[in-house]
């Protein structure tokens, strides 16, 4: 086997190095089917980590640690053609991989094997059963919309029929997701689903009374502590919170600050010159502030541009006729900002009154419009 990615092993201290989980996955699939490769896939700590193994006489293994369950992709090619090179038909299984032995044994594929010796596989046969319903009707409709002729997903009916029954599946999905977090306190697959039903906005409302429900075991995890990490960020810019504040430089470099924004309504808007929704967005913006930037209201943009982008950041704000401040640090999803007001995801947006509270957030198109209608004519 050999790894894709390797560790700085020296780089790590030896304490954290002791938190790691040794991990054994023992697979049998059928009798000798060579030149078949298997790989094993998975990311953690923000890194993607790939190993392979020759399968011998229906047999192969892989070893290695992780600091907590993680979630893997292991692909069965039969034909040992390499993993680049296989279709969307790939022999292939999601499952997670955590401390101890973990055994797939099959008769011909990895996709139909059973998975044992694993607690959270155990519950996540359990947990996928419980949301197959939705599940199967959002594959239905992912299926139909690819089988539609092009005439069809240029049909603005049909293409809004199919997202409006999607829509309804995917929330009576989170509805059980809710329910099974709620009914499984001590498992670290509820961890896992509300850190899903976080993405890409935490609603924390819902997500806090749940995750405060889950066992100290799995709240104290890494993942669990981060989470509410990111739930006390996201608590600090929910509606009728005081915009946190922050200063950051302008294209020239000079500093500007949210501070100096105080006595006036002012947008907050999350965007980067590479996102498209973003620049599809922008015209709605420089509609709503030229209409009432002489009403006490203002925009101010935070960049998510890459490093060394600042040419791209600085056409995209010329040719969107963006007049109002611009700030960024060039840091794309590390951006200061961002990660002080929860970003993961963007275009976002948060109207700030003049006394600085968060008085409504991601307003798009008319609903902008309309907001401000109401609070300055």
């Amino acid at each position: 086997m050999k790894k894709v990615i390797l560790l700085a092993l020296f780089a790590v201290p030896a304490a954290v190095l002791a938190q790691d989980s040794n991990f054994v996955i023992k697979a049998k699939v059928g009798a000798d089917i060579a030149p078949a490769k298997a790989y094993l896939m998975y990311r953690e700590g923000g890194n993607v980590f790939t190993d392979s193994a020759m399968v011998n006489e229906g047999v192969f293994e892989f070893k290695g640690t992780v600091a907590e369950p993680i979630r893997a992709q292991l692909v069965l090619d039969h034909n040992g053609i390499g993993l680049g090179r296989l279709g969307r038909d790939a022999d292939v299984v999601l499952f997670y991989v955590e401390k101890g032995d973990i055994n797939i044994t099959g008769q011909d594929s990895v996709k139909n094997a059973l998975i044992s010796g694993s607690k959270i596989n155990d519950e996540n046969k359990s947990y996928n059963a419980f949301v197959a319903a939705p599940e199967k009707t959002m594959a239905m409709l992912n299926s139909e919309y690819q089988a539609a002729s092009e005439s069809q997903k240029n049909d603005q009916a049909f293409t809004d029929s199919l997202k409006a029954r999607y829509d309804k599946a995917r929330e009576e999905k989170s509805l059980l997701q809710y329910q099974y977090v709620k009914q499984n306190p001590d498992s670290y697959l509820s961890l896992l689903t509300l850190i899903e039903l976080g993405e890409p906005d935490i609603e924390v409302t819902k997500m806090e009374p749940l995750f405060n429900g889950l066992s100290a075991t799995v709240r104290t995890t890494p993942a669990g502590l981060e989470l509410a990490k990111s739930i006390a960020t996201e608590r600090a810019v929910t509606i009728g919170a005081t915009a946190p504040l922050f200063t950051q430089n302008d294209a020239n470099d000079k500093p500007v600050s949210l501070a100096s924004f105080r006595g006036k309504y002012v947008l907050l808007d999350f965007w980067a010159s590479w996102c498209a929704p973003c620049r599809g967005e922008n015209p709605n913006v420089v509609k709503a502030y030229n209409q009432y930037k002489n009403k006490n209201f203002t925009v101010l943009s935070v960049s998510l541009d890459r490093p060394g982008k600042k040419d791209a950041w600085l056409a995209a704000i010329k040719a969107d006729g963006l007049e109002w401040a611009q700030v960024s640090d060039l840091k794309f999803w590390d951006n200061e900002v961002a990660k002080l007001y929860g970003i993961r995801a963007i275009p976002q947006n948060f109207l700030i009154d003049p006394n600085g509270k968060i008085v409504d957030r991601n307003l798009r198109g008319d609903e902008l419009n309309k907001k401000l209608a109401s609070l300055l004519n």
